[in-house]
């Protein structure tokens, strides 16, 4: 939907409505993170507890990001409907509660709904993405969303790092591991309860006030014209499903990296869990300037030729990031291994911002939709590299090896996200007027 009052710069330190929107959705996601993946570089520790075996360990890493397909197809037409603001909150205090229980799992099935349950927090990156998208004009709109992503990503590689160092805080006051690991994990729950309260009193929908306001002022579409017709409207557009797939192959594979690096380090070099973590929390460590950079040139090639130049910078960086991957997979030099990964990263993340950078263009009328849609791929991605990584007979280094190699085929999908001549000349147009008022004195 069609809303007034975007901001045309991004002021970090200014908290003007756009930028409490920016600021509060990026925390907001980077928790989520946190409590997402919490678990994963204490698995080494729960696999010895529960006696888990590498296929029910695969298991365990598919369920918690098959859930979050459906929660993203779902949550775009409710961001439509109920706004960025309402829908964040539940989704954050609703999903902090299997995060801050999951210490409860006493078997491989309870454990295993657990982190079901919990995957259903990833559906947060849709909002993000939803409300920085109304919040930010189109010279800025690919940095914004890039940015709020990839700081929240951030929370993946930083729970590498800090979550065994909880556990091994809680540990020093004489717990032992089999109770340390379900007491960590409550940190992040109560994070995530009070960030959910906190989004409420902090954010509103949109730059001129909440959905409903606006739409008590005819500003906006009723509710009942939006409901899940926006839904319809976006499964209809191939270049949703090309972008869904584009989004399978550089999330996706960013959630895979977040689940199996703590214990692909622990397992191929022989690390001690604390080291391990801190070398997977690198991979993610990118986010805090490599997803910004994707969005960033996603804009800048969009200034110099267009919309056409943000589909091909993501075609160049998804390319790049196959090769990456493959030669990764090959590394059996720790320092090696680490270098490549982060080059590897660097690819992954700028990806993920060039997505984003092209998708609040594909439809203005189902902005939600869209981004739940492309949003779910990169779960869909994941749970589908979860069956390599299930496989008895298959080593880690081959299923990367094939990743990577999948990914250089899906940068071709890239291309095939077209936009029709007079989009491109609308987009041109919006464009220009964003760049007159950016050029405008701050407040004029």
């Amino acid at each position: 939907m069609q809303v007034s009052g975007k901001a045309t710069r991004i002021e970090l330190f200014k908290l003007t409505t756009q930028m409490k929107a920016f600021h509060m959705s990026w925390f907001a996601f980077f928790l989520c993170f946190f409590g997402w993946f919490g678990i994963a570089p204490l698995m080494a520790v729960v696999r010895d507890d529960l006696g888990l075996t590498k296929v029910q360990i695969g298991n365990t890493i598919i369920a918690s990001v098959a859930i979050t397909v459906l929660a993203r197809l779902l949550i775009g037409p409710l961001c439509d409907r109920f706004g960025p603001r309402r829908t964040y909150t539940w989704l954050l205090i609703l999903g902090s509660l299997p995060v801050m229980t999951i210490g409860l799992a006493d078997s491989y099935e309870s454990f295993l709904l657990f982190r079901l349950a919990i995957g259903a927090i990833g559906a947060s990156f849709v909002i993000t993405q939803y409300h920085t998208s109304v919040m930010f004009a189109p010279n800025c709109v690919g940095t914004a969303n890039a940015t709020t992503a990839g700081w929240g990503n951030l929370g993946g590689g930083v729970t590498q790092m800090v979550m065994p160092l909880i556990f091994a805080a809680v540990l020093f006051f004489g717990v032992d591991a089999v109770l340390g690991w379900r007491l960590a994990m409550v940190i992040p729950g109560v994070a995530l309860l009070l960030t959910g309260i906190a989004y409420y009193f902090f954010t509103q929908d949109a730059p001129e006030g909440d959905y409903r306001e606006l739409r008590a002022k005819g500003l906006i579409p009723p509710a009942k014209s939006i409901n899940f017709s926006s839904f319809l409207k976006a499964c209809a557009d191939i270049r949703v499903w090309a972008l869904f797939i584009v989004y399978a192959g550089c999330f996706g594979i960013e959630l895979t990296i977040n689940n199996i690096a703590a214990l692909y380090y622990h397992d191929q070099f022989g690390l001690e869990l604390q080291y391990a973590g801190l070398i997977a929390g690198l991979f993610g460590l990118m986010n805090l300037f490599a997803r910004t950079l994707g969005g960033y040139f996603s804009d800048a090639a969009a200034k110099i030729v267009g919309l056409k130049g943000r589909v091909w910078f993501l075609f160049v960086a998804l390319m790049l990031e196959g090769i990456a991957l493959m030669l990764f997979s090959r590394m059996n030099v720790l320092g090696v291994a680490i270098a490549t990964m982060i080059v590897f990263s660097l690819f992954v993340q700028m990806s993920e911002g060039a997505t984003f950078g092209i998708v609040p263009f594909v439809n203005r009328q189902a902005l939600g939709a869209v981004a739940g849609i492309v949003g779910a791929g990169g779960n869909a991605g994941a749970v589908a590299a979860g069956f390599l990584f299930r496989q008895e007979g298959l080593s880690h280094q081959d299923a990367l090896l094939y990743l990577g190699c999948a990914v250089a085929l899906i940068s071709f999908f890239a291309l095939a996200v077209r936009f029709s001549p007079e989009v491109e000349h609308a987009e041109r147009e919006s464009l220009a007027n964003a760049l007159r008022e950016r050029a405008l004195p701050a407040g004029a």
